[in-house]
C-alpha cells in the first residue's frame, strides 16, 4: 500500500520511518506546510518523497499528524476521498475531532491516539521505535467501514502497538488526567521557577526531581494550545480536582499537620504499584 503522511514532525516522522519497515508498505510520501520540515524529512530519509497535498489524497492510507484544531480545519479538504481510502488522525484529544468528521467520509475515518512522544518536536526528533510496544487507543472504531478498521489494526500491530478501543468521550477525560493535566502543571512548573530564581540558581541546583517534573515544559506550545482549546472542560476538572489535593497538602504545612501529610504522601506512593 501507498502511505501519505500530512504533518512531518516527532510523530508524523517517527511514524514513516516505522512503516517503512513493513512489508506490505511499499512507498511513504510526505506533506507539510513547513518547508523546512519538508527539506529535513527528505534529509532524513524519514519518507520516500514530498508530494502536494492533491497528491496525499491519492495515496492508500493517509495518516493526520498534525495539531487538532489542524486537523478538524482540513476536513473540508478530504470529502472526495474514494470510499477505500482510509485516514487516520493521531491528535491527543477525540471527540471534537470525530464531531467534526464530514458524514460524506466517516466510514473512511479512524480516531487513533498513539500513546506515545517526547518533549521534542519537529522531524529532527524523529525517532525509530518511538511506537514499539506503547498503547494507541482507537475512538468508536465501530462507527468506522469495515476496511478502514481492518487496515487501521493492521498498520498500527505491524509497527507493534498494542491497540485498545474506548469511546471518545471516554478518551478525553481519562486523557485530560493522565496526559493533558500534567503538561498543564509542568508549564506551570516551569514558569514559577523562572520568575523566581536565577539561571545559574537553577542549573546548580536542578536535580533529578525538577528535571523530570519540568521535562514536558519544552513541548510544543502551538500543539498543546490546540489539545487545551478542544478539551478545555475536562482539563479544568482535572485542574480543580488537583487544586482540591494541593490544598490539603499546603493546610498540612501550614499547621504543622505532620500526620495527614505523611498519609497523603503514603497514600500516593500506592500510584506506582499500577505501574509494577
Amino acid at each position: 500500500m501507498k502511505i501519505g503522511i500530512v504533518g512531518l514532525g516527532l510523530m508524523g516522522g517517527s511514524l514513516a520511518l516505522s512503516l517503512k519497515k513493513l512489508p506490505f508498505v511499499r512507498e511513504i510520501v510526505g506533506y507539510d506546510h513547513n518547508a523546512e520540515h519538508q527539506k529535513i524529512a527528505l534529509e532524513r530519509q524519514l519518507i520516500h518523497n514530498i508530494v502536494d497535498f492533491q497528491s496525499i489524497k491519492a495515496c492508500d492510507v493517509i495518516f493526520l499528524a498534525i495539531p487538532v484544531n489542524a486537523i478538524t480545519a482540513l476536513f473540508k479538504d478530504l470529502t472526495d476521498l474514494p470510499k477505500e481510502t482510509t485516514l487516520i488522525d493521531l491528535g491527543g484529544t477525540k471527540e471534537r475531532i470525530l464531531k467534526a468528521v464530514p458524514l460524506s467520509i466517516r466510514r473512511n475515518f479512524v480516531a487513533a491516539h498513539p500513546m506515545a512522544g517526547t518533549e521534542y518536536y519537529g522531524p529532527s526528533a524523529a525517532i525509530e521505535n518511538l511506537f514499539k510496544d506503547k498503547i494507541v487507543v482507537l475512538c468508536d472504531l465501530e462507527e468506522s467501514g469495515e476496511h478502514q478498521q481492518e487496515v487501521a489494526v493492521r498498520l498500527f500491530s505491524g509497527i507493534h502497538m498494542q491497540l485498545h478501543y474506548m469511546r471518545s468521550h471516554d478518551h478525553d477525560r481519562h486523557a485530560a488526567y493522565i496526559s493533558h493535566m500534567p503538561h498543564i502543571i509542568s508549564f506551570s512548573l516551569a514558569n514559577t521557577v523562572l520568575s523566581q530564581e536565577e539561571k545559574e540558581n537553577i542549573l546548580l541546583l536542578a536535580a533529578g526531581g525538577f528535571r523530570s517534573m519540568s521535562r514536558l515544559a519544552k513541548s510544543s506550545p502551538q500543539m498543546w494550545e490546540d489539545i487545551f482549546r478542544q478539551n478545555k472542560n475536562n482539563v479544568l476538572h482535572a485542574i480543580e480536582h488537583f487544586e482540591k489535593e494541593l490544598t490539603v497538602l499546603k493546610r498540612s504545612l501550614k499547621d504543622d499537620d505532620w500526620d495527614t501529610l505523611h498519609q497523603r504522601m503514603k497514600a500516593a506512593n500506592k500510584l506506582q504499584d499500577i505501574f509494577s
